[in-house]
């Protein structure tokens, strides 16, 4: 029996993505299921490129960070409501909020090692319909009267059951390690690199003037689908100035000196889900389809946040991608000179403020912020967890397609847990 031949590796196209518009926890989305949101992105996707027929689509991989049990299989059940054909296989993937793109990469895996030739990735969630846990004394109750032999055993464990017992575990936006929310680390790192409350103002307020522009000039057209009543992000406020924000107190690192993180240059909780189309070469050329972009490098980095030098900032909670982003340069042979475009998840204004202190520190070249965010971000869409990825690379992949020649940008998503996923898109 001869080896099999090792596979070549091939270039993975961006076709294209299509999201719902992100709506503010309990808001329009409020009774919006994970599920429902992830359909509704994926049957636009499916219309706009026409992947409704049998065998169009090789897999749909996506994720949620917030889940319920019934969301155990997601992506499958997602494609079996969608116009997708029902024979498309599907898997769960999840990294909190590195989750989309990492989905995007594992995606492009495959496509690049010719195990299929097309794949959906994208993420979605609900803050607005997060699961509630039973309480744990109750749980173990409810286990011991199930595992009891007879009647009597099972009323004299749930005999035990006391009012207490029904108050529900509810999910807690906190380390479990540290017991720190993500907005209490962030304002650590934020004072640990000296990030003020001005330059925090100014790029919050900065991402909502541009991503107001991109909507008034159509910019997301064909990447946003309207759902349940909304057209836009409902988050975006495009009158927002670095002097109104100026205007909110503190919400996060009040027990510290002269804390600077407010609701406004926070991202808010928030509901919605994304999609993007990648694909081979020769898959787009059969379906006459332009790729917009190239996926081209990936790399992934975590910190010891809960016993490193939190502290001193270099291992804060959202500090990965200082790490991830100058090693996949130096593996690239690339600086930060030769991206066009540069896309930094806006978890929190601090967060973004501070990972650039940290690349000029590892050696790379300011980043030009006019290349940065250039059709907003986070702090302004909002943040659905697992869906803020595959928005990114979509958004990305047409700002690539639309400036004229070859052109090259910078994907760089923080993650709860101390992790960073990055990534390179090229347009050639």
């Amino acid at each position: 029996m001869s080896p099999l031949k090792p596979p070549s590796v091939r270039r993975v196209a961006v076709i294209g993505g299509a999201r719902v518009p992100f709506a503010r926890s309990d808001g329009p989305y409020a009774t919006a299921s994970n599920q429902e949101m992830l359909t509704a992105s994926l049957d636009a996707l499916a219309e706009r490129y026409g992947l409704t027929e049998p065998g169009a689509v090789g897999e749909f991989v996506a994720g949620a960070v917030l889940k319920h049990s019934r969301d155990f299989n997601l992506a499958r059940e997602t494609v079996l409501g969608s116009a997708l054909d029902p024979r498309t296989p599907a898997y769960d993937i999840q990294q909190a909020c590195g989750t989309g793109l990492q989905a995007v990469i594992a995606a492009a895996n495959k496509i690049a090692l010719g195990q299929t030739e097309s794949a959906v990735a994208g993420g979605a969630d609900t803050a607005s319909d997060a699961p509630l846990g039973v309480n744990d004394r109750l749980r173990r109750i409810l286990l011991e009267a199930r595992r009891a032999k007879s009647a009597g055993g099972r009323l004299k464990a749930l005999a035990k059951v006391r009012p207490a017992h029904l108050v529900p575990d509810i999910p807690r936006n906190a380390e479990p390690r540290t017991g720190l929310s993500m907005g209490e680390h962030a304002a650590v790192t934020a004072r640990a690199w000296g990030v003020s409350r001005e330059a925090q103002d100014e790029l919050a307020a900065t991402s909502h003037q541009r991503l107001a522009a991109a909507y008034e000039r159509g910019f997301f057209q064909d990447l946003v689908v309207p759902f349940r009543g909304l057209e836009r992000d409902q988050n975006l406020r495009p009158g927002s100035t670095a002097e109104k924000l100026a205007a909110l107190k503190p919400v996060f690192g009040r027990s510290g000196p002269e804390p600077t993180m407010t609701a406004g240059n926070s991202t808010p909780l928030t509901d919605g889900a994304a999609t993007v189309l990648l694909a081979s070469e020769e898959w787009a050329k059969a379906r006459g389809l332009e790729p917009l972009a190239y996926l081209t490098a990936y790399e992934t980095a975590a910190v010891d946040f809960a016993g490193g030098d939190v502290v001193g900032g270099e291992d804060g909670l959202l500090m990965a991608p200082a790490y991830a982003v100058p090693r996949m340069l130096e593996r690239a042979g690339l600086g930060i000179g030769d991206f066009d475009l540069v896309e930094i998840h806006e978890a929190f204004a601090s967060q973004v403020l501070a990972t650039l202190a940290a690349w000029e520190k590892r050696g790379l070249a300011p980043v030009d912020r006019d290349r940065l965010n250039v059709a907003g971000s986070s702090l302004a869409t909002g943040h659905p967890f697992a869906a803020t990825g595959a928005r990114i690379v979509a958004t990305l992949a047409k700002l690539l397609a639309e400036r004229e020649g070859p052109g090259r940008g910078l994907i760089s998503v923080c993650a709860a847990g101390g992790q960073g996923v990055t990534a390179v898109l090229e347009r050639t």
